[in-house]
C-alpha cells in the first residue's frame, strides 16, 4: 500500500514539472518567464505619488493677467518623486563621480581601477569599468597624497595653474569636469516614426555638460549685495549639505537625472530592484504633487492663507517688503524645513523654485493632452532663445507670495543658473498603482 503511494505522488509530481515547470508549455502558451520584481519598494529618499485626476491651473484670481495658467482637468499616472529638493551633498556626490571618473581615465591611467563585470563579454570597443570599491569613498584612495604620492603627481594637472592659483593652494579646476551622455529623444522619434530616410542615430541626443555649480550666482543675480560668503562656501562648506543645490542650468539638472539613472543601474544586481529612468517631473507632475490631493487649494499646505492658525509663516519666502528672517530663513534653508504636504514631500512652495521637464509655451494650456499633459521641447544650440525655456515652479526664498501657489507658472532659460532654482527627480511608477494586485 504505501509503494503504491509513492508511485502516485511520484506521478503527481511529475505531471506538475511537465506542466508548469521550465519543462516544455507542451503546445500551450503561457507567455516569457519573468522573474518577480518587488515593484511596491519605495526608491530611498523619494516618496509614493498616486494616480490621480486634478484640476490644474489657477484656483484664485489672475494677478498679473497673464492668461498662462487656465484651468484644465488632467489625469496624472502613479510615480516617486524625491522627498525633498537635491541637495548640496547629493549633488556634490555627482559632481565627485565625474571628478574621479576623469581622474582614473585621462591622468592616473593605472589598470588596478578596472574591472570586468560578471557573465559580460569581451568588450570590443575597448571600453573600461571603473571599480569603485577600489576607489574609495569620496575618492580617497586617488586624492589623498599619503596613501600615494605618485598619484598627488600626476593630478597636479587638475589643479588651477600658474597665475590661476591663489597662495599656490591646489584648488580643483572645475572647468574640467565635464559630463558626457546620450539619451533617445523619443517624441521626435514618435513624430518621424513614418520617414524610412531617418535611422535611430538620428533620435539619440548627445550632450556634454559642465556640472559644477555656478558659485557666482550670489553676486550676479543681486547688483549690490554682500554675499561673498555664500560664493564661497555654500556649495562646499559642510554645514550647507542638506540645503537645496543652487547654481544648476536646467541641463545640468537633466544630466543629474541620467547619472543618476546609470549609477543605480551599476549597483548590486542582487538587490535592485527594476525602475524606469529618473527624470525631471513635468509641470503638470509637480502641481499634482504640490496640492498633495487636496482639491482647489492655494498652497501644498491648504490656504487660502501663508500663515497657520498660529500665525507662523508655512513656507520660506519673501514676506512682506522685505522681511526675510520673518519665516525662519534669510536666504535658503534646510530641505526638511517646514511640515511637509499630505503626499510627504517638503517645500513644493517656497525655499528654491524648481526646474521641470516643460518647454514653456503661454498657450501650453490649450493645446496638452488631458493624459500626462506636458509641453517637451529639445532646443538646439542654433534655435531661437524663445525655444529654450523651461517651466519653472514652487517659487523661492526671494520671491513673494504669489509665486508660491500651486498653480503660478513661470520660466528660465536652459542655460542660465540662479541662486534661488534647484531642481528634484522623479521615477514613473512601472504599472498602474500599488493597488494592483
Amino acid at each position: 500500500m504505501k509503494s503504491i503511494r509513492i508511485v502516485i505522488l511520484l506521478a503527481f509530481l511529475s505531471i506538475i514539472l511537465f506542466s508548469c515547470g521550465k519543462g516544455g508549455s507542451e503546445g500551450e502558451l503561457v507567455g516569457v518567464r519573468t522573474q518577480k520584481v518587488v515593484s511596491t519598494r519605495v526608491p530611498y529618499g523619494m516618496v509614493y505619488v498616486p494616480a490621480g485626476s486634478f484640476i490644474m491651473g489657477q484656483t484664485d484670481q489672475d494677478i498679473t493677467y497673464a492668461q498662462t495658467a487656465q484651468n484644465k482637468q488632467v489625469t496624472v499616472q502613479a510615480f516617486y518623486m524625491d522627498e525633498t529638493e537635491i541637495t548640496n551633498g547629493e549633488y556634490r556626490q555627482f559632481v565627485n563621480w565625474v571628478r574621479d571618473s576623469i581622474a582614473i581615465t585621462d591622468y592616473l591611467q593605472d589598470p588596478s581601477f578596472y574591472i570586468q563585470p560578471k557573465n559580460q563579454a569581451a568588450d570590443a570597443s575597448g571600453r573600461k569599468f571603473i571599480d569603485w570599491k577600489k576607489v574609495g569613498v569620496d575618492g580617497q584612495n586617488i586624492w589623498s597624497s599619503k596613501r600615494n604620492q605618485a598619484y598627488a603627481n600626476k593630478l597636479q594637472s587638475m589643479y588651477y595653474q600658474g597665475e590661476d592659483r591663489v597662495f599656490d593652494r591646489n584648488e580643483l579646476d572645475v572647468r574640467l569636469l565635464k559630463y558626457n551622455f546620450a539619451i533617445m529623444n523619443y517624441r521626435d522619434a514618435a513624430n518621424q516614426r513614418a520617414n524610412k530616410a531617418k535611422r535611430r542615430s538620428d533620435f539619440i541626443f548627445r550632450d556634454t555638460v559642465a556640472v559644477y555649480p555656478d558659485t557666482l550666482v550670489w553676486l550676479a543675480d543681486f547688483a549690490y549685495a554682500g554675499n561673498e560668503p555664500l560664493t564661497q562656501g555654500y556649495f562646499s562648506h559642510p554645514s550647507f549639505a542638506n540645503y537645496p543645490v543652487v547654481g544648476v542650468t536646467w541641463r545640468q539638472a537633466r544630466a543629474f537625472t541620467v547619472w543618476r539613472t546609470r549609477l543605480y543601474e551599476g549597483g548590486s544586481q542582487s538587490s535592485r530592484t527594476p525602475r524606469l529612468p529618473f527624470e525631471l517631473p513635468t509641470e503638470a507632475e509637480f502641481e499634482y504633487a504640490a496640492r498633495g490631493g487636496r482639491v482647489g487649494t492655494d498652497y501644498p499646505w491648504g490656504g487660502p492663507y501663508i500663515r497657520n492658525a498660529k500665525g507662523c509663516l508655512m513656507a520660506n519666502f519673501k514676506p512682506g517688503r522685505g522681511n526675510y528672517n520673518d519665516d525662519g530663513g534669510t536666504v535658503t534653508v534646510n530641505v526638511r524645513s517646514y511640515y511637509p504636504n499630505d503626499f510627504g514631500l517638503y517645500n513644493m512652495a517656497g525655499n528654491v523654485a524648481e526646474w521641470t521637464a516643460s518647454a514653456f509655451d503661454e498657450s501650453a494650456s490649450t493645446f496638452v493632452h488631458d493624459m500626462n499633459p506636458t509641453f517637451n521641447y529639445e532646443a538646439r544650440r542654433t534655435d531661437p532663445e524663445v525655444l529654450k525655456r523651461k517651466v519653472v515652479r514652487g517659487g523661492s526664498w526671494k520671491d513673494i507670495g504669489y509665486f508660491l501657489q500651486n498653480s503660478t507658472r513661470t520660466y528660465e532659460y536652459q542655460d542660465t543658473a540662479k541662486s534661488y532654482i534647484g531642481f528634484r527627480c522623479v521615477t514613473r511608477y512601472p504599472g498602474r498603482d500599488r493597488t494592483d494586485k
